[in-house]
Order: C-alpha cells, then structure tokens, then sequence
C-alpha cells in the first residue's frame, strides 16, 4: 500500500500509533522505515498511555514530529532533545479520555525540545476544532505559558 500512496501522492507523511495493545517499537520500525523508503515524512503518536519507546522510536528515525507523550520517559525526552523531533502534545485528549496525566510540557521545554500545541481533533478521543481551546489546556492543564509561545507566525 505505502508504494501507491506515495506514488498516487496520496499521504505525505506515514503515522503509526506506537503505544502498547497498537504497533509496538518493532512493529512501527518496520513500517515507517517502509514508508521512509517510498518517500514519506514520518510522524508517530507515541507514548499517550504508557511508555512504550515510541519517544525514543521517533529520535531514532528522525521523525518530524512525536504526538501525545502525555507517558514519556526521561530517556524518551532526552533523545528528542537530540534528534530536534517537535514534541506534538494534544491536551483535549487526555481530558476527554478523563485521563489524571498530562504530557511533561514543562519539562520538556526545559530540556530544549520544540514543543508544538494541537487539537487532535477526531470524534473519539477529541472532538474539538478548538485551537484557542487547546491553548487555554496548554495553559492551565500543561503549566505553558505566553512566553513559551516562541514564534507563533503571523497573527
């Protein structure tokens, strides 16, 4: 299938869920490094409920972007700090899943990693096109704030 996607230019990134009970670190390898091999970006949402290596997985491959890591170890930071990989962190899911966790957002800026905000928007975990939502989360919910911003584009 990846062949045709990308040759049909279909996706231009590949996306595994690599989180225990989905792909594990092994599995999501082997697709993604499928998917590398056709011409696909790579991006993986890992780590959301148990740390499961998908931080680490992401820096490896140099993914461009690692999403929830609401679970992520101290390794798994350290190694996206290295790899430049934006940290992807999604707060409306934790709190529609009623889930107590949120990712280290905090931490994580702390150790140099580009961090991004999103709303993950999808009719299971996050039903919210909310940007200015997910913000308010990032603020009172990952402890961000104004001044974390960075360069946010043009307004």
């Amino acid at each position: 299938m990846l062949p045709l996607v990308a040759r049909e230019q279909l996706a231009r990134f590949a996306d595994v869920f690599c989180e225990t009970g989905v792909y594990t670190v092994g599995e999501s390898r082997e697709i993604l490094t499928a998917a590398r091999e056709v011409g696909l970006d790579l991006k993986l949402h890992a780590d959301e409920l148990n740390s499961s290596g998908g931080a680490e997985l992401a820096a490896e491959l140099s993914a461009t972007s690692a999403d929830h890591l609401a679970a992520i170890s101290e390794p798994g930071i350290r190694a996206l700090g290295t790899a430049g990989t934006v940290a992807t962190l999604l707060p409306s899911t934790m709190l529609f899943l009623g889930k107590p966790s949120q990712a280290p957002a905090r931490r994580m800026i702390d150790a140099g990693l580009p961090v991004a905000l999103a709303t993950d928007f999808n009719p299971g975990t996050s039903p919210t096109v909310s940007l200015p939502l997910v913000m308010t989360l990032g603020v009172s919910l990952l402890r961000l704030s104004a001044a974390d911003g960075g360069d946010c584009g043009d307004a």
